[in-house]
C-alpha cells in the first residue's frame, strides 16, 4: 500500500508542476496587454493660445451717442400780400443772407396806383377839413352874437369833425397803401443760410406760400440720442465730437438736455451746438460727449478678443501656472478700438488667453505659443 501511494505522489507531482508553468506563461486575463504608460495617460493641450495681460488705462469719462443733425432753427419766408407776380429773385440756395437784405422783388405796379390814389385822397380830405375849418370858426364866432341859429353853428361845427375824420381815414389808406408797397420786397428776416427755394420769377405766390426756407444764422445742432442711465451725466456746456457718415470729425457743445426721457427707446436728446464745419442738416452722426472738467479714470483693459460673451455674461479665461484655464466672469465697461475696460473680474499680472476664446472651455489645457518679435522696419 504505501508503495502505491508513493508512485502516485511521483506522477502527480510533475504534473502540478507542468500546470504551474503553464499558468506563468500563459497571458495574464486581468491586466490589459496594452497599458498605457505614464507619459501617455496625461491630458493633452486643448489648444496653443497667445497670451495677454490686462492693461492699465486712463480714459475719460465719455458718454456714446447717435443722432442727427439740424437746423438749429428753420424758418420759412413767402409773400405777405397775394396776387403779385414775382419780378426778380435774388438769392438761391447755399447763399448766405444778411438781415433785411432782399431776396424777392414783386411787381409792385398795382400797389404803386394804388399808393398814389390814397395820397390823392389824402389831399383831397385836407382840402375839405381846410374849409369846414373856416365855416366852424366862423360859427364859434358869430354863436354869442345870434347872427347865426343854434343849428347852423351844429352843422358848421359837425362837418369840421367830420373833415378832420376824413384826414385821418386818408392818411391811414396811404400808410397801408405804403405798407403794402414795402411788402412787395421780401427780405431775409435774420442773418441765414438758405436750404431751399421755391420762388420762381413770373409766378405769382399766394399769401403766406412758401418761398425760401432758411436756417437761421446759419447754426446747425446734433439731437444727440443718449441712454437714460447716461443722460445725467451730462451737463451745459461739455464738449462733444462726431463722426459724420463720410468721416468727417466736427466737434461741439452741449447747449441744452431735453427735459423728458422717450418711453420707447428709453433715450433722451442732448441738444449739441455744432462748430462751422461741413455737417449738412440731416446727416446722421456717432460720436461721444465728454465733461469738460474732469479727471482721467484709471482702469484695466483687455482686447476684445479676449472677452467670450456666454449666456448673457461675459467671460474671460485666466491662465494658471500649470497652463490650466479657469472661466472668470468679468464687468464690461467702456470700448475704445480693439480695447475693452474691465470694471471686476481681472488683476494686475494675470494671464489670460488673447483670442479664440469660444473654442475653450473651464479647466481646459492650453499649450503657450511663443512671443512673435517684432518686424524689424522695412529700409
Amino acid at each position: 500500500m504505501k508503495r502505491k501511494h508513493s508512485e502516485r505522489l511521483t506522477v502527480l507531482v510533475p504534473a502540478m508542476a507542468l500546470a504551474i508553468l503553464g499558468a506563468c506563461s500563459a497571458p495574464n486575463a486581468d491586466v490589459p496587454q496594452n497599458a498605457p504608460n505614464a507619459a501617455t495617460s496625461a491630458a493633452r493641450p486643448a489648444l496653443t493660445v497667445e497670451v495677454t495681460n490686462p492693461e492699465p488705462v486712463a480714459w475719460s469719462r465719455s458718454t456714446p451717442a447717435t443722432g442727427n443733425v439740424a437746423a438749429w432753427q428753420e424758418t420759412i419766408v413767402g409773400s405777405e400780400i397775394g396776387g403779385l407776380r414775382i419780378a426778380q429773385v435774388h438769392a438761391n440756395v447755399g447763399d448766405h443772407v444778411t438781415k433785411g437784405q432782399i431776396l424777392v422783388t414783386l411787381d409792385d405796379a398795382v400797389v404803386q396806383a394804388d399808393l398814389a390814389q390814397a395820397r390823392a385822397q389824402l389831399q383831397e380830405a385836407r382840402a375839405m377839413h381846410a374849409e369846414a375849418r373856416a365855416n366852424g370858426d366862423r360859427a364859434r364866432r358869430f354863436q354869442p352874437t345870434g347872427m347865426m341859429s343854434e343849428q347852423q353853428v351844429t352843422q358848421y361845427l359837425t362837418a369840421e369833425q367830420t373833415a378832420k375824420s376824413r384826414i385821418e381815414l386818408a392818411a391811414a389808406r396811404v400808410q397801408l397803401a405804403e405798407l403794402r408797397v414795402r411788402q412787395t420786397r421780401i427780405l431775409a428776416p435774420d442773418d441765414a443760410l438758405i436750404s431751399g427755394r421755391a420762388a420762381t420769377v413770373g409766378t405769382v405766390p399766394q399769401a403766406g406760400q412758401e418761398l425760401y426756407r432758411l436756417i437761421l444764422q446759419g447754426r446747425l445742432e446734433w439731437r444727440a440720442e443718449v441712454a437714460a442711465e447716461d443722460i445725467g451725466e451730462i451737463r451745459s456746456g461739455d464738449a462733444a465730437k462726431l463722426k459724420l457718415a463720410g468721416g468727417e470729425t466736427v466737434t461741439g457743445r452741449v447747449r441744452s438736455i431735453a427735459p423728458s426721457i422717450d418711453p420707447q427707446t428709453r433715450n433722451g436728446i442732448v441738444y449739441v451746438d455744432l462748430d462751422q464745419s461741413g455737417a449738412k442738416a440731416g446727416m446722421f452722426a456717432t460720436g461721444e460727449i465728454t465733461p469738460v472738467a474732469q479727471e482721467l479714470a484709471h482702469a484695466l483693459s483687455l482686447p476684445q478678443s479676449a472677452v467670450l460673451l456666454r449666456d448673457g455674461f461675459s467671460y474671460v479665461f485666466r491662465i494658471g501656472p500649470d497652463n490650466k484655464l479657469a472661466q472668470v466672469r468679468v464687468t464690461p465697461g467702456r470700448r475704445r478700438g480693439d480695447s475693452v475696460e474691465i470694471l471686476a473680474g481681472v488683476a494686475e499680472g494675470e494671464r489670460f488667453v488673447r483670442s479664440g476664446v469660444g473654442f475653450l472651455n473651464d479647466g481646459d489645457l492650453v499649450d503657450i505659443a511663443a512671443a512673435t518679435p517684432a518686424a524689424s522696419p522695412q529700409q
